[in-house]
């Protein structure tokens, strides 16, 4: 029996997403050297049946090019940003953001600018129409 498709990508994944949005389009050689290159070394048969994976969950789209493809992404890193925060949002604080906004006020160490710029974004939000 084969394993449920995930609503967003799995750790592998995200890291093959994060070298196609920095730069794409690029050959499946040209990926595993960049996993390579960022300690993550595998087979060019993994790297391959990976994006050919990721082609099928629709995160990446890929034009023949010779004897070999070009892969690109075809989601943005906001689409999967939002898709995994409204889980966590739903699954573990039942949909409270405020909850969340407050376990990373306590979880995380934040400077002045970082507090500044959180208060200049709630400041904004406050001042939008319902």
């Amino acid at each position: 029996m084969s394993r449920p498709v995930s609503k967003y990508p799995t750790e592998l994944e995200l890291q093959i997403l994060k070298i196609l949005w920095r730069e794409s389009p690029l050959l499946a050689r040209q990926v595993q050297e960049t996993l390579e290159r960022e300690g993550r070394g595998l087979a060019k048969t993994s790297v391959i049946t990976t994006l050919n994976t990721m082609v099928g969950k629709h995160y990446l789209a890929r034009k023949k090019q010779g004897n070999t493809y070009l892969f690109r992404p075809r989601i943005t890193e906001d689409q999967v940003a939002n898709r995994v925060l409204d889980d966590v949002v739903g699954r573990v604080f039942n949909g409270a953001t405020s909850a969340v906004m407050l376990r990373l006020f306590d979880a995380a160490e934040l400077d002045k600018d970082e507090l500044r710029e959180l208060r200049d974004l709630i400041d904004r939000k406050l001042k939008e129409p319902n």
